[in-house]
């Protein structure tokens, strides 16, 4: 051939280019979704089936794999009975053969840390319930996670708890470093406590952490601050913002598009590595006026990385916001849980099912046997 004929190449698949996250080089754009699975022992500690269950993940190609929530303090935080927790030291110890068999598959692994609030179906160190507010969340509890009627009113917490809760996200994701996780990633979606704090009819309360969105806000970036000045330099730090929540699919900020640019804009004045978005739909606009998606406007104001999360279990639809630009990595949930090779059968143009097998959630959403053998 000519030398001087052009070549022609394939263009690069944009799921499978490297990018790196905080410091942490993943070999892929196919990352995990953070799943509540309630399997964890009685007191909290990761299991081998655990270990087994996200390795089996790293294993069908996921470049970065995000834990479910795992509680981060012995009073409130948890959430639902058989939750892993990263409180104890006996815990932390617990996820070392976790991290070990992620890493073997030469994937990268990040603890979702994560504090329930009012928004709990199960504690086994307390009986009330706090919140930012006496204000229950909407809907009810869900069976599959041992959950049982309406949620309960939170008692109120006061300045000094909501010190100690940060102190508790700290000291979560130090365990999480020595325990050999390659990032942590901050609960502040789905009606959790940090986004408790963020939604205006959960939060009446009248200090610096009440009224507008820039004080509902608050919280959430002061933990992103005080969990970087703890492990910032050694691991990645990023923080999961949503609308909806678990009993709220409809929610949406009031404030629309300005209210985005004050939630993004703020988190990412902390320093934080990455942000992750997650939606019912990630492709469709964050507010009924139409305009971007959550993921776009979480790269617009913030200019960080962005994880995108909501039915992106097509392909050509990852692809697609990927190329984009409107977000770095997409993360898979419901669509792995059907078939864990998802990146594998992506790469290869395999038949993609796009829902789980029927007994995931049932009668309870923890890893079931059948999981472990694919």
């Amino acid at each position: 051939m000519d030398p001087a004929t052009p070549q022609h190449t394939a263009p690069e698949d944009p799921l499978f280019t490297p990018v790196k996250i905080g410091g942490v080089a993943l070999d892929n754009r196919a990352a995990l979704a953070p799943m509540t699975r309630i399997s964890a022992t009685e007191d909290g500690s990761a299991t081998d089936r655990i270990a087994r269950y996200y390795a089996g993940f790293a294993r069908g190609g996921f470049g970065l794999i995000i834990t479910e929530g795992v509680y981060t303090d012995t009073e409130h935080s948890q959430g639902y009975l058989h939750q892993p927790g990263l409180a104890t030291a006996a815990q932390e110890a617990s996820w070392r053969p976790v991290v070990a068999a992620v890493h073997e598959e030469n994937s990268a692994i990040f603890a979702q840390l994560m504090h329930a609030g009012a928004q709990c179906q199960g504690n086994r160190f307390r009986q009330e319930t706090v919140g930012p507010s006496a204000v229950a969340p909407r809907g009810e509890q869900l069976a599959f996670y041992r959950g049982e009627g309406p949620f309960p009113t939170p008692r109120p917490l006061e300045k000094t708890e909501i010190a100690d809760i940060r102190r508790g996200f700290a000291a979560a994701a130090r365990r999480a470093a020595s325990a050999g996780f390659d990032g942590v990633e901050l609960h502040g979606a789905n009606g959790y406590l940090l986004d408790q704090f963020l939604t205006d009819y959960l939060n009446q309360r009248e200090d610096d952490y009440g009224g507008g969105i820039a004080n509902r806000v608050r919280l959430a970036a002061e933990v992103c601050d005080e969990v970087l000045q703890a492990v910032g330099s050694e691991i990645a730090v990023g923080i999961r913002i949503s609308q909806a929540k678990v009993s709220d699919a409809r929610h949406r900020w009031a404030g629309g598009a300005e209210d985005a640019e004050v939630i993004f804009g703020t988190l990412a004045r902390t320093g934080v590595h990455f942000l992750h978005t997650t939606e019912y739909r990630a492709t469709a606009a964050a507010f009924d006026t139409g305009g971007a998606t959550l993921a776009e406007l979480a790269k617009q104001h913030s200019g960080l990385p962005v994880i995108a999360n909501g039915q992106l279990e097509d392909p050509r639809t990852a692809r697609s916001l990927l190329s984009s630009g409107a977000a770095d990595l997409v993360a898979i949930g419901k669509a792995a849980l059907a078939q864990h090779d998802w990146p594998h059968r992506a790469r290869d143009g395999r038949d993609i099912a796009a829902d789980p097998h029927p007994e995931v959630f049932s009668p309870l959403a923890d890893i079931k046997d059948w999981e472990l053998r694919r």
